[in-house]
Order: structure tokens, then C-alpha cells, then sequence
């Protein structure tokens, strides 16, 4: 440690958000540069803990050097801070602007003091090794003569295939939207992180020899017969995209959508497509929007909202609302039940808890107006949590668009799943072994497929292990020369 003392001397800072009334007119990311002798500065907080808990499993999911590289930082070597993130992390530049940071929440000065700034730290490392042009393609040593297929282009499939490439093999992303990304490229605004970041790491794995095939819906485009003689093995990494509805009077009317339906025009838009016909245009301008679901999607398309001009805004979460620090259910090290606000609540709308809505109306075919009613959760006679409406508080809502930001339930099946007669757990998840190989000898599943809906921290985790699992099953087998 370069400074023994830094945590006792030096209180935890972070990056500042651009004024409200500047950034909600445009579409750039929400924060101010921070000057290198700050991050240093942050970095001597780090207290080189015997047991580092902010790296494990409990607070970070790639296992980080958060500790070496927070150091590093401190004592300003830079570059050899790039090298320990790297390490681990093959795209601390998405971690770092869009993980909710569990490392921080199992940062041992959290205990007493506020956690270190890691996440503020981390993205500063990335961008700075860019900056400075450290960042090269790593091209592999030998080649191997194997083919991998990589079934969607979010982090967990981005992982996947850096790693299996670098190893040595021929790799193949498909993705079935027009662009690579995943919901890094579509279900993420501009806001919080603006797409030139995504475009200079593909940048990275293209000159690596990563061959992109965008607007290929496996199982549909491409079968999976096809797919499998084509191929030595195929990793699954596509989303957890089939959403959770809201199955209620009136969902069929027109005004009512899906968050991501929402926030994937958006985004195609500020990426320089046309926008959609009037009728199809998805647009809270001048409009009173209400957001069902609390959590990270529900933000985003607050701050959509604001962006597009909303005339109000209201968000629902059916939830209780959780304590305004860490509830004893949660103990350090764990993720903490608490109430969180985010840079779009700070921008402005009417939030509330433990709302159920009930049902929508409308006229000509178009919603109007949104019922909801008041709810307790209340212990039965086995102990379970069980939703009761609170009698006389049912309320109507004037509304021009609802957006359902309620999550994800499973990937979806129809087509790839299906075709390849994969196993699924009883949530819909694809199984898989300790070497991430599913029932289909050859087929290999990471991320939400296989997990579900869950942190991009995780989706990049579970590529870089089921890359592991891939290497080892390949070493078995003589390249089929496809």
C-alpha cells in the first residue's frame, strides 16, 4: 500500500453529474471528467484488506483485482493498472459504467466508513489505456483450426468469443439484430453509456479476427442443422428477452408497450435511423407517462422519457418501498435491500410503492386511463408474503403511454431452443454442467440463456467461463476442417 492511512484521511468522492437542465437535452452520458489526482486520491482508500470481499463471488462476479489495481492507481502506473484489469475483465469499460457495483457493497471501509469509489476507479483505468493508445489487438499465437459459433452479441457472447478467439480459433458471432451489442446496443441509452464505447472495443475484436454476422436469427435465418455442421461447437449467449407481462383488462390497447420496444427505437434513432411512421413512433413527448417496474429498465426509460419531452411522469413499483440504508436482511457483505435513486429520479417524477394496477381503458382503441389500487403484503399461515389489496384506494390515472418495465422472465424458446432440444430448468433457463455444456453434446450456454435475467458483471463472467468449458471440450476433439 502506498498509503496506509488513505482511508482515515481521504472521504469518498465520485464523478458529478452534468446540471439536470443541461443533460436532459441531449443524449450524452450523464457525467463530468474527474481530474486524475481525485481518482488517486480514491485509490488510497482502498485498505488492502486481508480478505479482500470486494473480489470475491460475493462482490464481483470476474473476481477483480480490485486492490492491486485501486493501488496501482494511487501510485499512478496507470498502464500496469490496465494490465490487472484486463486480467479479468475482458470490457471494464461496460462494467464500469453500467454494473450497480456489488464490489462496493462488499468493500470492507463499508463496514464503518463509505466503500471506495472501485466502479469510478475502474472506468477511468479503461478509458485512460484508450486514451493513451495502450489498448491493442491481441492477436492469437497459433491457430487452431476450430470453428465456434457465438449465438448473440451481448457481454456474455462479446466474452465468449474475445477469449475463444484469442486462443486460437475461428469464431462466429450471430446476432439477429441489425447491429452487434445486444442489449448493450439497444436496451442501454445513449445517457449512460454513448455507443462510440461499445464500436471501439468491436473495433478491438474485429482487427483480432472476430467475424461479425449481424441480421441472423439462428433457428429461423439459419438452422440449427446447418449451424452444427458448420461449426466444431456452439456457445448460447443470447438474452433472457422474453418479457414479464401484465396480463389486465385493457393491455391490448394501443399506448400500452414493453419497456425495451420503447427503449430499442430510441436508441435506433439517436444511432442515426429514420424514425418510424407517426402511428408507430414510440414517443413520450407531451405526454403523461406512467412506468410500471422499479428497477434499472424502469429508469431508463424515465430518462428516455424526460429526454423526449414527457409532460409528467409517474413510476409504479408494486413492491414496499425498502429502507433508506442497508436492511438487516441484507448483512454486509451481501447485496443490500435499500432504496436506491438514480440520476433519472433526480431529474424529476412521481414515484410510488406498493401500487398494483388493475386495469386500462381507452378510447378508440387507445389507452386513457390506468386503475390501480393500493397493497399490503401480509405473512399467511406458512410464513409466505401474500399480496392484499388495502380496502377504499382504488384510484384512476389520466395516461397517454404506459411502458411495462416489469423484467424478464427466460430466453426465448421458439426456434433455437427448441430446435437444438436443449434441457431447461424450471424457470426456462437453459441447464448446463460444470464446464457450461449443455445436454447437446457441443453446445455450450453463458449469461441470461443461462441464468437469466441478471448483471452485465455476470453475463461476462459466465463468457469467459464457458469460453474455459469450450477449450477444454475442443481438446478432445480434431479440428473437422468446415
Amino acid at each position: 500500500m502506498a498509503d496506509i492511512r488513505g482511508f482515515l484521511k481521504v472521504k469518498r468522492s465520485g464523478p458529478q453529474r452534468r446540471p439536470v437542465e443541461l443533460r436532459i437535452k441531449d443524449w450524452k452520458e450523464l457525467y463530468e471528467p474527474i481530474p486524475e489526482d481525485a481518482l488517486k486520491a480514491q485509490g488510497s482508500r482502498c485498505m488492502d484488506c486481508g480478505v479482500p470481499f470486494c473480489q470475491g463471488n460475493t462482490g464481483c462476479p470476474v473476481e477483480n483485482l480490485i486492490p492491486e489495481w485501486n493501488d496501482l492507481v494511487h501510485r499512478g502506473r496507470w498502464k500496469d493498472a490496465l494490465k490487472a484489469l484486463h486480467a479479468t475483465n475482458n470490457f471494464p469499460e461496460f462494467t464500469g459504467r453500467l454494473c450497480p457495483a456489488p464490489c462496493e457493497s462488499a468493500c470492507v471501509l463499508g463496514i464503518i466508513d463509505d466503500p471506495v469509489s472501485i466502479r469510478v476507479i475502474e472506468w477511468n483505468i479503461i478509458d485512460k489505456g484508450f486514451d493513451e493508445g495502450w489498448i491493442a489487438p491481441v492477436l492469437p499465437v497459433v491457430q487452431t483450426g476450430f470453428r465456434v459459433a457465438v449465438v448473440g452479441s451481448g457481454p456474455a457472447g462479446l466474452a465468449a468469443a474475445q477469449q475463444l478467439r484469442r486462443a486460437g480459433h475461428e469464431v462466429t458471432v450471430f446476432e439477429k439484430a441489425d447491429r452487434i451489442g445486444g442489449l448493450l446496443r439497444y436496451g442501454i441509452p445513449d445517457f449512460k453509456m454513448e455507443k462510440w464505447v461499445l464500436d471501439r472495443r468491436l473495433d478491438q475484436m474485429i482487427a483480432e479476427g472476430v467475424e461479425f454476422r449481424t441480421n441472423v436469427d439462428v433457428g429461423r435465418d439459419l438452422s440449427v442443422e446447418e449451424l452444427r455442421q458448420c461449426f466444431d461447437a456452439i456457445c448460447l449467449a443470447g438474452g433472457a428477452m422474453a418479457p414479464r407481462d401484465l396480463p389486465i383488462p385493457g393491455r391490448e390497447l394501443s399506448g400500452v408497450h414493453f419497456a425495451m420496444d420503447y427503449l430499442t427505437q430510441q436508441n435506433k434513432i439517436n444511432a442515426g435511423d429514420a424514425p418510424p411512421p407517426p402511428a408507430e413512433r414510440l414517443t413520450a413527448e407531451g405526454k403523461r407517462v406512467v412506468i410500471i417496474g422499479g428497477g434499472d429498465t424502469g429508469s431508463d426509460c424515465l430518462g428516455t422519457a424526460h429526454r423526449q419531452g414527457a409532460k409528467e411522469i409517474y413510476q409504479f413499483e408494486l413492491l414496499p418501498q425498502p429502507p433508506p440504508h442497508r436492511a438487516e436482511s441484507t448483512p454486509w457483505p451481501l447485496w443490500p435491500m435499500q432504496l436506491r435513486s438514480s440520476h433519472a429520479h433526480e431529474e424529476g417524477c412521481k414515484r410510488e410503492w406498493s401500487v398494483s394496477t388493475t386495469k386500462f381503458t381507452g378510447r378508440n382503441g387507445r389507452v386513457t386511463n390506468l386503475h390501480a389500487v393500493r397493497v399490503e403484503f401480509q405473512k399467511d399461515d406458512q410464513g409466505r408474503n401474500r399480496m392484499v389489496e388495502i380496502p377504499d384506494t382504488a384510484f384512476e390515472l389520466d395516461v397517454d403511454l404506459v411502458l411495462l418495465a416489469m423484467g424478464f422472465v427466460s430466453p426465448e424458446k421458439r426456434g433455437l431452443l427448441t430446435d437444438l432440444e436443449v434441457a431447461l430448468d424450471p424457470r426456462g433457463n437453459v441447464v448446463v454442467d460444470e464446464n457450461y455444456m449443455t445436454n447437446v453434446d457441443g453446445v455450450f450456454a453463458a449469461g441470461d440463456m443461462k441464468r437469466g435475467a441478471s448483471l452485465i458483471v455476470w453475463a461476462i463472467a459466465e463468457g469467459r467461463k464457458a469460453a474455459t468449458g469450450i477449450e477444454r471440450y475442443l481438446k478432445t476433439k480434431a479440428p473437422t476442417g468446415r
